[in-house]
Formats: structure tokens, C-alpha cells, sequence
């Protein structure tokens, strides 16, 4: 659900210290309807999914080994084989194969300056024709003479150097002098300088940025093989949202289904399908076991209420939970089960925020990992303001950059997204809280870090 609070998954993500603290006391407390998880109407106490839950570096870590064996079963069923793609859809793609050179280059001898092409000794008689890019090869030069040049025409056979402009004078004869001491080769690019045909320029595994798909054309490639994105399907659960217009009568404004699909993307992914569904069990079966995709992802409906219908439509199903809950505010009631050796799903919290934290923790790993991306390089940076921690659970606390330290947001409730909508990237809080200046690790937002991910089609 999209819903700030009003199903009962808010409940174990808006608690105060001496409610946290009760999650892991002994004694059970009276039982209360839960919204987000393992079954329809049976009482339901944060305790229990507490004391079950995963913690936040290992629930990752799960997510990792759970892609990596659905990558060798897909392997096997040749469903996420490697694909060509033309160099215009390739962005963000793994390479599947090493990229060798198909050409020499350059190709043949260029000019890197405008000038003149000369030969032989100057002055130099200059040729009235001039050699432009893109022209057939030109006639020789014989020593003495010269000939104008633009950057990247070919170079005409025996050529001495390339003067460049700055560094030539014409007399009142048309002769050209040098004004500064001309060395054999000067500003020629000789064929093959960067590499020899069959020479290989990057290997398995490159992740094709702007710069990758650049050397892949001037190679000579049209198409990369390259690792296929993996494939997401999303199903918003819940009576209560709206498409349009402002809330009214109980009903709410749906934040996750616009949210997700470009975030997923970001994330590498392919988005197939964004379903909305009510709260209707048989939907909810129907939508899962239809759908081909490499991962689904749902929101809201992981805990334990009367029309939360995750938990008991994977019990149905005969799926396996890899994950049932993570101690991570907020969050806490995200989910990972393995529907097929090559299908997972994600249970998203139903509060947005809390739907972020989810993302971040279960399926940027996953599909990160699907896509044979690298791993982001973890970085640290000082908090520059002390930031309340949960007792016993990582917290992940939206942050701006600014110089060398990190800056907490205020809103960063489970129910908001005014923090995140602003922010850099996710400060992961330890339990019991950071004190001003302390080191925090970083994860950064995909939009933020100027990378490949700012890339959402």
C-alpha cells in the first residue's frame, strides 16, 4: 500500500524508543492486526516479525546469492541468454563478450591539428587544392611542398609532419615558413596508434557507458552482446489509491506507482508491466503466477492483516521466503521469496519511504546482480549532525552532500518522501544512532551520482 499510515505495516516502522524496545522483550504483549504480511486475519505481534527479521548487510547479502543462482538456472533454461543490441539501446548494458577491434585505429594516417601537410625541409610550396575528412586518399607529396590539412583528413603519402596553422606563415609568394622547429611526425596520427584489428579493448563484464558505446563505433561495432536487462513486473495492491486528483474520502494518492518504474530502471531494470490491484486475494494469485518476469515487485500487503495477501498467496504457491522482514528503519516489513529457480519477488512496504528503504536493501542488490553490474565502491563521509537511531535496527536517513560531510534531512518519516525527493543518497545509520562527525556509509541515489544510472529509458 502507498497509504502514510493508515494500515497497520506504519506500525512497527513509526516507533518510538520504549516501543522498540518492546519488540525484543520475552514477554508477548497482546495481540494486534497487522498490515503487510504472513497471514489473512490471524493475530500478528511486531515481536514475532522481529525477532525473525534479517539484519539490514545481511538481508543484502541474501538478495546477492539469491541472483546468483537464479542467473545460472536461467542460464541453463536459455531465458536471460546473451542478447545483440544495437549500439543505441545499449547503454547500461553488461558486455557478454569482449569487445576486439574489428578496424584499426585510426584506420589510416591522419592529421590530429589543422595546417599543413608538408615534406621535406621548408620553406614549402603550398598546393592550391587543400585535403579535407572524409576524402579519398590524396596524391603524394614531393619534398618542398606543402599542402593545406583539416583535423582527421588523411595524411598524403610521404609526408614529412603537420604544421599546425599557428605555426606557419606565408610569404608574399605564397611560400610557407615554419616559425618554430618542425620534428618528423609531428601531429600525425599514424594508422593502428590506438590499437590493431583483433586487438581486444575491454573485456566481459564492461559496463557499457557513453564512452564504452563511442570506442565500440569507431571499432566498427553496430551492435554490443551484452547481458539482457533483467525483467520487472509491479503490482500496486490496495483499494484505497487514487490515480489522479487530490485525496478525499478515505482515499489516498498512489506515490509508489509512479515512483517505481523510473527507479527501476535507474536500477538497470526492464519494466514490463505496473499493475494496480485492489485487495482481492484471487487478483493478487493471478498477478503473480502469470507474470514471466525475472523479479516482481509488490507494494504493501507483507504483513498480517484481513486484506494483506502476499504472505498467503507465497504460502499458496509453495514459495520460499529468503527473507521475512529486515531490521531496518524504516522498512522493517520488506520481504524476498523465491518463487522459481529464476523468479524472485520483492514485498515492498506500503509507505513510501519505507518502500525506498525496501528497494535499496532487496532489490538493488538482486537486480544488480541479474545485470552483472559492479558492485558500487562503499564510501564513508561525517555526519554533520547527530542522528537518532533505533535500538537494535539499522537505520537508512536521506542526506544531502555538502563538501566533505553529509547532512541529515528532517522528513524522513516511513510515510514521506519530502526528504528523499531531496536528497543525495541514504546515510546507513547504525543501531543506536551517529553523533555529530561520525562516520556514516553512504548509498548513493541513482540520479545523484552523475553516473550511468541517471539513465531512465
Amino acid at each position: 500500500m502507498t497509504s502514510p499510515g493508515t494500515r497497520a505495516d506504519a506500525e512497527t516502522e513509526d516507533l518510538d524508543v520504549e516501543e522498540a524496545l518492546a519488540l525484543v522483550r520475552d514477554t508477548p504483549g497482546p495481540a494486534r492486526p497487522g498490515h503487510g504480511g504472513h497471514g489473512a486475519p490471524t493475530p500478528h505481534h511486531p515481536a514475532d516479525s522481529h525477532r525473525r527479521a534479517t539484519s539490514w548487510p545481511e538481508a543484502r547479502a541474501i538478495a546477492e546469492r539469491a541472483a546468483r543462482a537464479a542467473a545460472r538456472a536461467a542460464a541453463r533454461a536459455v531465458r536471460r541468454t546473451p542478447v545483440s543490441v544495437p549500439l543505441d539501446a545499449a547503454l547500461g548494458l553488461t558486455l557478454a563478450a569482449p569487445l576486439a577491434a574489428l578496424t584499426d585505429l585510426p584506420s589510416f594516417d591522419t592529421s590530429a591539428m589543422d595546417g599543413w601537410a608538408v615534406a621535406g625541409p621548408g620553406p614549402w610550396t603550398v598546393r592550391d587544392e587543400g585535403v579535407l575528412a572524409g576524402h579519398a586518399e590524396p596524391v603524394p607529396l614531393t619534398d618542398g611542398e606543402a599542402v593545406r590539412i583539416a583535423t582527421g583528413a588523411r595524411i598524403p603519402p610521404d609526408t614529412t609532419a603537420v604544421l599546425r596553422t599557428e605555426h606557419g606563415r606565408t610569404d608574399e609568394r605564397g611560400r610557407l615558413y615554419p616559425t618554430r622547429d618542425v620534428v618528423h611526425g609531428q601531429d600525425i596520427r599514424p594508422r593502428g596508434q590506438e590499437c590493431r584489428s583483433g586487438d581486444q579493448l575491454l573485456p566481459v563484464g564492461t559496463l557499457a557507458t557513453p564512452a564504452v558505446l563511442g570506442l565500440a563505433a569507431a571499432a566498427g561495432y553496430d551492435t554490443l552482446t551484452a547481458v539482457p536487462r533483467p525483467r520487472v513486473d509491479v503490482l500496486v495492491l490496495g483499494d484505497e489509491l487514487l490515480t489522479e486528483g487530490l485525496p478525499h474520502d478515505g482515499l489516498i494518492r498512489d506515490a509508489l506507482g509512479p515512483m517505481l518504474p523510473p527507479w527501476l530502471r535507474a536500477l538497470g531494470a526492464e519494466v514490463g508491466s505496473v499493475r494496480r490491484i485492489g485487495d482481492d486475494a484471487k487478483a493478487v494469485h493471478r498477478a503473480v503466477t502469470t507474470s514471466a518476469a525475472d523479479l516482481i515487485v509488490t507494494t504493501g500487503g507483507t504483513a498480517a492483516g484481513p486484506v494483506d495477501h502476499v504472505h498467503p498467496t507465497l504460502r499458496r504457491i509453495g514459495a520460499e521466503l529468503l527473507v521475512d522482514g529486515v531490521k531496518v528503519r524504516p522498512g522493517h516489513p520488506m520481504l524476498l521469496a523465491r518463487l522459481k529457480d529464476d523468479q524472485h519477488l520483492v514485498g515492498l512496504p506500503g509507505n513510501p519511504l519505507a518502500a525506498v528503504s525496501g528497494l535499496l536493501t532487496l532489490a538493488e542488490p538482486l537486480l544488480r546482480t541479474l545485470a552483472t553490474r559492479p558492485a558500487p565502491e562503499p564510501y564513508t563521509l561525517p555526519l554533520r549532525d547527530a542522528v537518532h537511531g533505533h535500538p537494535y535496527d539499522t537505520r537508512l536517513v536521506p542526506v544531502v552532500l555538502r563538501g566533505e560531510r553529509a547532512v541529515p534531512l528532517r522528513y524522513n518519516g516511513p510515510a514521506m518522501l519530502r526528504g528523499i525527493a531531496a536528497a543525495d543518497a541514504l546515510a546507513v545509520v547504525p543501531p543506536g544512532g551517529a553523533e555529530p562527525g561520525q562516520e556514516a556509509e553512504l548509498l548513493d541515489l541513482p540520479w545523484a551520482t552523475g553516473g550511468i544510472g541517471v539513465c531512465f529509458t
